[in-house]
């Protein structure tokens, strides 16, 4: 048989969807299975997005420009401006999926065997994009203890090398849910200003932030304009993952010609799914505000149940939907598996996300899950009941 490439076989599993098969064969035995282990929210997309699609005449289902529809990105700088970010059309690429964005970007600033600092634990796929990519993930380490605030600047700069390209960051952060506040981004301004690197923020949960906390942009942040790249999607904002819809924002110009010729390289995004994307942006403001009070009620009910719960620490997350969860087992992926395999409470059982595949740090995180509350106040509240049962069966 022929030979797999490295690159291949060092390709890491998604610690999200690796148990799959398991909830399938939990299913098959007639158990009810509760997903806590991925973000697919359970609210409906918007009406006016499924209109645009049922309600089109197209009669050839041509390509659109690799860049995006040149309506659809005018829409987009609109769309930013009410979010103190003033950009041009030609800020913006628009990609499949807010993943092929984080790609074009990696394959736009980094050669094989360059360096990206990433705080951890970070979006699991990060560490798929850089092995893709041959780029090295250089972590550094936040805490639960710290409700994963911001690293020392101190500890980001002793990990820069000639090596090291980019910072890049989750912001509000997946899977802490922890958001960045202008004061840590304005330390990462000087630190990627001191060093000439570039910072990458993955934003796609910009609208999801909770306490009256607001949201700050790197590209709202003067003096970034060489240095910011952001990463964005319609995915979970408005409840749209299966479009495959997203977009590379920066004002460096030399990077956004760069970033087009990957585009290119694909033709082009999905033109459905940008039909459903720009009418998508006309989703009226109440939308929002119902979507966040429903998750800040969410995210109430589940902390507040995981804290009743005997050697169960959790981080109380400031955005997103998602939290992290330290729990009084020595292997979470064993345990998460056993949930699957082995255990069921009244014919239930969930399905959690193992938080070691969000480190790249060997051994961090392994008694540690993280937690999307995408699911209704009574389905959380039972699948917390189930977890305490479990956590108590569980022969650790």
């Amino acid at each position: 048989m022929p030979l797999l490439s490295k690159k291949g076989l060092k390709m890491p599993e998604s610690p999200i969807r690796k148990l799959v098969p398991y909830a399938e064969d939990a299913k098959k035995r007639g158990t009810k299975v509760f997903h806590l282990n991925i973000g697919q929210p359970d609210i409906k997309t918007p009406q006016i997005a499924l209109d645009a699609v049922k309600n089109n005449d197209i009669e050839t289902l041509a390509y659109a420009r690799s860049e995006g529809t040149e309506t659809y990105r005018k829409k987009l700088v609109n769309y930013y401006k009410k979010h103190h970010i003033n950009l041009s059309p030609n800020h913006i690429v628009v990609t499949t999926g807010g993943s092929e964005a984080l790609f074009f970007a990696i394959g736009s600033i980094t050669d094989p065997g360059d360096e990206i600092i990433i705080p951890e634990p970070f979006y699991a796929n990060y560490n798929g994009f850089t092995t893709a990519s041959g780029v090295a993930v250089v972590p550094v380490i936040s805490k639960i203890e710290d409700n994963f605030s911001l690293p020392k600047i101190e500890d980001f700069e002793q990990l820069i090398t000639k090596k090291t390209k980019a910072i890049l960051i989750c912001n509000p952060g997946n899977p802490t849910g922890y958001l960045y506040s202008k004061e840590e981004l304005q330390k990462l301004k000087a630190l990627v200003l001191k060093y000439d690197l570039f910072l990458i923020a993955d934003e796609v949960y910009r609208e999801f932030t909770y306490d009256g906390l607001q949201h700050t942009s790197v590209m709202a942040i003067d003096g970034l304009e060489q240095n910011a790249i952001v990463i964005d999607s319609v995915s979970k904002r408005y409840s749209m993952c299966g479009a495959r819809i997203g977009c590379l924002v920066s004002k460096n110009s030399e990077f956004i010609k760069t970033a087009i010729k990957f585009a290119q390289a694909r033709l082009s995004p999905p033109t459905y799914a940008l039909i459903a994307s720009e009418a998508a942006l006309d989703t009226p403001q109440k939308y929002f505000d119902d979507v966040i009070e429903e998750y800040v009620e969410r995210r109430n009910t589940l902390v507040a149940a995981l804290k009743n719960i005997e050697g169960v620490k959790v981080a109380n997350p400031k955005g997103a939907f998602y939290c992290v969860a330290e729990l009084p087992v020595k292997d979470t992926d064993h345990f998460a598996q056993w949930l699957l395999e082995a255990f069921n409470y009244n014919n239930e059982t969930v399905m959690i996300a193992p938080a070691s595949g969000f480190y790249s740090t060997k051994g961090e995180g392994k008694n540690q899950v993280r937690i999307a509350y995408v699911l209704n106040k009574k389905d959380l509240i039972k699948s917390v009941e189930i977890l305490a049962v479990a956590l108590k069966q569980y022969p650790n």
